[in-house]
């Protein structure tokens, strides 16, 4: 069976919200790989709405040597929504929240790689209370981002949840991939 797993950016104080305004810093070649086996490790990619616009609106935009952007832009993609109707990005498959959880099982059972979710949200909520989530991939980085608004933390879209630490990985500009497993 196939897993899903998460891969998200976190702060020291808990901010998950957009990424891509507190991480650029961090980038490092050790790093860099370990996104790049997930991504390729993978032959499926899901997300909700919010992340999807995001990706949507920045990933076509892209190219690079190591061939993470055709991947990413090739990939077929799963969107959890109730509002997407006309999904522009190629690949795109939208379903009603409501049907998600029984589409993803459908998905784990078919043959392939792994699924990937990045970033954290309601739909990694839905994937937990639900049992589909096989391994969480918390990419800690050393900074505090100082004064976030509730809806910018981890735990405002998270159940409650227990894990098993299964690895973690320490990398040259002081991010640290914690690997979780839900018990």
């Amino acid at each position: 069976m196939r897993r899903v797993i998460n891969s998200t950016y976190i702060s020291l104080d808990g901010v998950v919200h957009e990424p891509q305004n507190w991480t650029f810093g961090y980038r490092s070649e050790d790093a860099a790989q370990h996104a790049q086996d997930l991504l390729f490790g993978a032959d499926a990619i899901i997300m909700g709405r919010r992340t999807y616009e995001v990706f949507a609106d920045s990933w076509p935009k892209m190219s690079d040597e190591t061939g993470m952007a055709d991947r990413m832009n090739t990939l077929p993609k799963y969107v959890a929504s109730d509002t997407l109707t006309d999904p522009s990005w190629n690949n795109t498959t939208v379903s009603k929240v409501g049907d998600f959880p029984g589409m993803l099982r459908g998905l784990k059972e078919q043959p392939g790689q792994d699924i990937v979710q990045y970033g954290f949200g309601p739909l990694t909520g839905v994937l937990l209370r639900e049992g589909l989530l096989d391994e969480m991939q918390l990419w800690l980085h050393p900074l505090f981002c100082g004064s976030p608004a509730p809806s910018d933390l981890i735990a405002h879209h998270a159940p409650e949840a227990k894990f098993h630490l299964a690895d973690v990985r320490r990398y040259d500009s002081g991010v640290i991939i914690l690997h979780y497993q839900p018990i």
